[in-house]
């Protein structure tokens, strides 16, 4: 494109001239590729010109080339050589050699500002994996380690039949690498595709080509997948599947960055006992997560942080009406070593004690700020009673499609919450404005 434009400009000079136009030419190795030299020596039968020239030409070829052209215009074209003189240079007086010295820090850095995370403040309560740096970031809320939530399978036995349906995803392995590898296929899949199993498979093959990531079956993968996709989710989404949400309807890795207590010129401190306070007002004793604010205060946890809270909602859905959910997938694997994994592993109640242990709630409050600033800022008459649908956290390895057992009401695999709307909001405030 620089190219052509120099062309474009070569010709304007060349043809807009009143009297007379003064062209040099020096030759250099580069000189080949200049509009003249293209216009010489790259120019074909019918007058076009290559972007590039095969070789600079000589000085005598040059010379040749000139003359030839002279002898054609009738007397319009002077061609004449220049021959160099001595050189002259021009030298000016050395300035005084200037007194070099470090730079000093004459102002206080803040140590405790950080740009943070719920990653980040949660990391402490997880055992972290040794190994080697990765080189592409991992979904840092998918646990490595293979330890189950609920109790023993005991209860299994007496389960309803239904609730003892297998996992259709238990052959597929666990860890952040896989949970990785699920997110980038879910957030490139099309779930209204006319042919899902065919979109499933397109992804999934470039997301093995892209991390080579050891998934196991990918067919298996696929038609576990799919069953997630096309299981109901429940009263708070009025049982809406994700298949039915076309791509105008859904914002996949909605990433954000909140200002915490004053942002770059902090005045507070963003404390999880605040906002467990928040969450003991607002929250009834019968709400799923009642119980929540007292896990606020384990000791492993970042209990104060200033500075700017990032992050990214999974995904993000409208429904009909307006009313957006929030919908984050895990992968966790939720029965004890070597056993099978069911449906029961997966029922609300066992669901709401891993939302619990893993410090979901946390992930869920903050995530619900985020969208609610977001349609804050961009919705008319935004109204949070009106727009906040909840948060659906589908643990995919319990969704098995339109045979999902139900309990009360409820989908296996399917943890759904909608926080107050005055939480939500007394919550914002709180980290905007930060404690002392």
């Amino acid at each position: 494109e620089r190219r052509g434009e120099d062309l474009r400009l070569a010709y304007v000079a060349l043809t807009r001239a009143r009297h007379q136009a003064v062209v040099w030419w020096a030759g250099s190795w580069d000189s080949k590729n200049s509009p003249l030299g293209r216009l010489l020596f790259a120019r074909d039968g019918e007058g076009n010109v290559a972007p590039r020239g095969s070789a600079t030409p000589t000085d005598d070829a040059m010379l040749a080339r000139l003359r030839e052209l002279a002898d054609d215009a009738a007397g319009c074209i002077a061609v004449e050589e220049m021959s160099p003189s001595l050189p002259t240079s021009w030298s000016q007086a050395l300035p005084d050699t200037p007194v070099l010295a470090t730079a000093a820090f004459d102002r206080d850095l803040d140590l405790r500002w950080r740009r943070t995370s719920y990653t980040d403040i949660t990391s402490g309560a997880h055992d972290q994996p040794v190994a080697s740096e990765s080189e592409e970031p991992l979904i840092g809320d998918e646990p490595d380690e293979e330890t189950p939530v609920v109790e023993a399978s005991d209860g299994l036995l007496d389960a309803d039949l239904a609730l003892r349906a297998p996992s259709l995803l238990a052959e597929m392995p666990f860890g952040a690498e896989v949970g990785t590898f699920v997110h980038g296929v879910l957030e490139a899949a099309d779930f209204a595709a006319a042919d899902l199993d065919g979109e499933l498979d397109a992804q999934i093959a470039v997301a093995r080509a892209a991390r080579g990531t050891e998934i196991g079956d990918a067919s298996v993968v696929r038609a576990g997948l799919r069953a997630s996709i096309e299981t109901p989710l429940g009263p708070l989404a009025q049982n809406a599947r994700l298949c039915e949400f076309d791509r105008r309807d859904r914002l996949d890795e909605l990433a954000f960055e909140l200002p915490l207590a004053g942002g770059d010129q902090p005045h507070g401190w963003a404390t999880l006992s605040a906002i467990a306070s928040v969450l003991r007002r607002h929250v009834r004793p019968e709400d799923p997560l009642a119980a929540y604010a007292e896990r606020l205060t384990d000791p492993a946890l970042r209990q104060r942080v200033r500075g700017y809270l990032t992050g990214s909602l999974d995904l993000v859905v409208r429904q009909a009406g307006g009313r957006f959910l929030i919908c984050d997938y895990k992968t966790n694997w939720l029965a004890g070593p070597e056993e099978p994994l069911t449906a029961w592993h997966h029922r609300p109640a066992a669901l709401a004690r891993e939302m619990q242990r893993r410090h979901y709630g946390l992930q869920a409050l903050l995530y619900t700020v985020a969208l609610h600033r977001y349609l804050r800022w961009r919705l008319p008459a935004y109204d949070p009673d009106r727009h906040l649908g909840g948060v659906l956290y589908l643990f995919l390895r319990g969704m098995l499609g339109a045979s999902t057992p139900l309990v009360d009401g409820q989908p296996c695999g399917v943890f759904a919450w909608r926080p107050p709307a005055g939480l939500v909001c007394a919550l914002s405030d709180l980290l905007d404005e930060g404690t002392p």
